[in-house]
C-alpha cells in the first residue's frame, strides 16, 4: 500500500508552481509501481482516494473556496457584507487584491485544486497506459470518475480565478512551471474528456460503485459537460482582457447550446433520476443517506471531521443543543431580497430563506441583515456533529433540477419557448404544489417570447438554487453580473426603507414560539402593522438593514469596484513569486 500511496502523492510536492523543492528526483521508482497499481482496479481505485482528499484538504473546497466564492449575488451574500476592508470581505465584494493573505499562501485552493489535477494526470497516465479500459469495465470505470474529477477541479478553477494555467500531462522538470491560457483551450479539452468519461461510466446504480451519490457516474459526466458548454457558449472575461463570447468556431453559441440540450435530454430520457419534493432534497442530503438515483447527482464527499457545510452556510446554533454540538452556522446566507422576491407560495422560499437561528434549544427571530440557508439544517441531520469546526456534511455539487432548467434553456436558444416549456414548467409544478393556476399563469407570461422565456429561467435559477452557489458563474456567462448587483443595491435600500414595491410591507415583525418552533407574521405582502400589534402573545422586533448611524450601509457592502471589472479573483502572489516569471494578473 505505500507504494500506491507513494505514486497517488507523488503531485503533493508538485503544487506546480514550485512551492516545495526537489520534486523530479524519483519518477523512475514510481514509475515502477504504475505497471501494478493501473493494472489493477483494487489499487487503482485507491487513485480516486488521492485525487478526493485534494478536495477535502483545510484550506481547499472545505474552508477557502466553498466559504467565499459565489458571494456577493443577489442571491447570496456574506453576512458580515458591512466590513468591506477585511481580508476576508475583499474576496466576496469585488475588490481582493493578490497579496490576500487568507489566501495567498502554499497549500491554499489553488494550490490544492492542482495537486488534485496532477494526481488525475497521473492516474489517467498510468491507466491508459497499464488499464486495458478497452476490455475491463472496472478499469474503465475508474478512468471515468478520474476525468470528471479533473473536470470538477478544472471547473472551479475557471470560476475563480479565469484564464488558468492548462496542464493535462504529469509534471516533468521542463514543464513544471507553465503560464495561464485562455479558458478556451480547458474548455475544449474537458469537453472531450466528459464525452469519454460518459462513455466510460455506469448509470446511477448499474454497479455497486455507482449506487452512491460520493462516486459519479454517467449521468453526472453528462450534466457536468452541459454546464460547461453553457459557460464556454457564454460571456467571460478572456486573455486579452476582453468580456466576450468565445471565437473559437469550435465553441460557437450554437454548438454549445447544442451539447447542452443533447446531454440533458439523454439524462432525462434515461430515466435513472428522480425530482424528490423540494424540501425532501435537502432533508435527503442532511440525513446523509448517499443514495445514487435520486435528486443528487454527485456530492463531494467529506468525512464526518472534515467540510464545513453546516458550520459556514447553515442556520445558526448560537448554542449547543440537542441537534448539534457545534454553535455554529450562518457565516453566509440569503440576500435579504431575494425573500421577497419569491411569491408567497413557492415552496422554495420558506426551504431556502430562514428568518430565525436557534438559541437555547428554540428558533428565534434573526435580523433582516442576517437570514440563513434553510437548505443545510443540523436540525435535519441524523447525527450529532460534536467536531469544533468541522461538520462531515457533502457538498451537493448538481442535482436533477439543474438538469431540467438547462434543458429548458437550450432549447429556448436553438428552437422556441413552446418546446422548451415543459421543462421550466416540471420545476415550476414542484415549486407549486398546490397552485397549479400560478404555473398556468406563469408559463402563458413566459412563452410569449424568447426573451420573456430567457429571462424566466433567470429568475427561476435565482429561486431554485439559492444557496448552492451558482449565481454568480450564471450571472457572468449571461452578461448580467454588473446588472443584477447594481439592481439589488436598489431593491435592498428600497426594502430597508419600504419604498417601491416594498412600502405596504411591515415594519417590524411579531413572533411567538410554539414549543420550539417560530411562528412569524410579517413577512408578507398584504400583512401590516396593525394586525401584528393586535396579535395576542406576540413579540415584535424592527425589521431593517441597515441603522442610519452605520458607516457603510449593507447595500453598499455588495461590491466596491464595479463587478464587471473583477468578476474573478486574481492568481495569489505567492504562486506568482514562485512560478519562475510564467505567471502573472495580466487582463485578470
Amino acid at each position: 500500500m505505500k507504494k500506491v500511496i507513494y505514486i497517488i502523492t507523488v503531485a503533493t510536492g508538485l503544487t506546480f508552481l514550485g512551492a516545495c523543492k526537489n520534486t523530479f528526483d524519483a519518477p523512475n521508482k514510481s514509475a515502477l509501481d504504475a505497471s501494478v497499481v493501473f493494472s489493477t482496479p483494487g489499487l487503482a481505485q485507491s487513485a480516486i482516494a488521492g485525487i478526493l482528499q485534494s478536495f477535502g484538504e483545510q484550506n481547499s473546497y472545505r474552508g477557502r473556496y466553498l466559504v467565499y466564492y459565489g458571494l456577493n449575488t443577489d442571491v447570496e451574500v456574506a453576512s458580515s457584507l458591512k466590513d468591506v476592508t477585511t481580508v476576508k470581505s475583499t474576496l466576496t465584494n469585488y475588490n481582493t487584491s493578490s497579496n490576500n493573505t487568507e489566501m495567498s499562501e502554499y497549500k491554499n485552493a489553488w494550490a490544492k485544486f492542482y495537486e488534485g489535477i496532477e494526481r488525475a494526470n497521473i492516474a489517467i497516465a498510468g491507466l491508459r497506459k497499464y488499464g486495458n479500459v478497452e476490455s475491463n469495465p472496472d478499469m474503465a470505470q475508474i478512468l471515468g470518475e478520474v476525468l470528471t474529477l479533473r473536470a470538477v477541479l478544472y471547473n472551479d478553477l475557471i470560476k475563480g480565478w479565469g484564464n488558468v494555467p492548462a496542464r493535462f500531462e504529469p509534471i516533468t522538470s521542463e514543464t513544471a512551471y507553465i503560464p495561464r491560457s485562455d479558458k478556451d483551450v480547458i474548455f475544449k479539452q474537458l469537453l472531450a474528456d466528459l464525452d469519454e468519461a460518459a462513455s466510460l461510466l455506469p448509470w446511477p446504480n448499474e454497479t455497486a460503485v455507482t449506487s452512491s451519490v460520493e462516486h459519479v457516474n454517467k449521468a453526472f459526466a453528462k450534466g457536468l459537460r452541459a454546464r460547461l458548454a453553457l459557460y464556454a457558449g457564454g460571456y467571460s472575461k478572456h486573455l486579452d482582457g476582453e468580456t466576450r463570447l468565445s471565437n473559437d468556431p469550435d465553441l460557437s453559441r450554437e454548438k454549445m447550446y447544442t451539447i447542452a440540450r443533447d446531454e440533458c435530454i439523454d439524462i432525462i430520457n434515461s430515466k435513472k433520476l428522480n425530482l424528490l419534493s423540494f424540501e425532501q432534497v435537502f432533508r435527503t442530503l442532511c440525513e446523509e443517506t448517499n443514495k445514487a438515483g435520486l435528486e443528487s447527482m454527485w456530492e463531494i464527499p467529506f468525512a464526518d471531521g472534515r467540510g464545513r457545510v453546516l458550520y459556514n452556510l447553515g442556520v445558526e446554533h448560537k448554542t449547543k443543543d440537542k441537534y448539534t454540538q457545534q454553535a455554529q452556522g450562518g457565516d453566509n446566507g440569503p440576500n435579504p431580497a431575494i425573500f421577497y422576491d419569491f411569491d408567497k407560495d413557492d415552496v422554495r422560499r420558506d426551504v431556502s430563506v430562514v428568518p430565525y437561528l436557534w438559541d437555547g434549544g428554540i428558533q428565534v427571530p434573526s435580523s433582516l441583515n442576517k437570514l440563513y440557508f434553510g437548505k443545510y439544517r443540523y436540525e435535519w441531520m441524523k447525527r450529532i456533529v460534536t467536531a469544533d469546526n468541522d461538520d462531515g456534511l457533502n457538498w451537493m455539487y448538481m442535482r436533477y433540477a439543474d438538469v431540467y432548467l438547462m434543458a429548458a434553456e437550450a432549447i429556448n436558444e436553438l428552437q422556441s419557448p413552446s418546446e422548451a416549456a415543459p421543462y421550466l414548467q416540471k420545476i415550476l409544478e414542484r415549486a407549486f404544489p398546490t397552485r397549479a393556476d400560478k404555473v398556468t399563469a406563469y408559463m402563458a407570461e413566459a412563452t410569449k417570447s424568447k426573451g420573456d422565456f430567457f429571462n424566466a429561467i433567470v429568475d427561476q435559477r435565482a429561486f431554485e438554487f439559492c444557496g448552492e452557489m451558482l449565481r454568480k458563474a450564471d450571472l457572468i456567462r449571461w452578461n448580467k453580473l454588473g446588472e443584477k448587483l447594481r439592481e439589488s443595491k436598489v431593491k435592498l435600500q428600497q426594502l430597508n426603507n419600504r419604498e417601491g414595491k416594498y412600502a405596504s410591507l411591515p415594519k417590524k415583525i411579531y413572533y411567538k414560539n410554539n414549543g420550539e418552533d417560530i411562528v412569524i407574521y410579517g413577512l408578507n405582502y398584504g400583512d401590516t402593522d396593525a394586525i401584528g400589534q393586535g396579535l395576542s402573545g406576540y413579540s415584535a422586533k424592527d425589521w431593517k438593514l441597515s441603522p442610519e448611524t452605520d458607516a457603510v450601509k449593507y447595500w453598499d457592502g455588495l461590491f466596491v469596484k464595479d463587478p464587471d471589472s473583477q468578476p474573478v479573483w486574481p492568481i495569489w502572489d505567492y504562486f506568482i513569486l514562485n512560478s519562475n516569471g510564467t505567471l502573472n494578473n495580466d487582463n485578470f
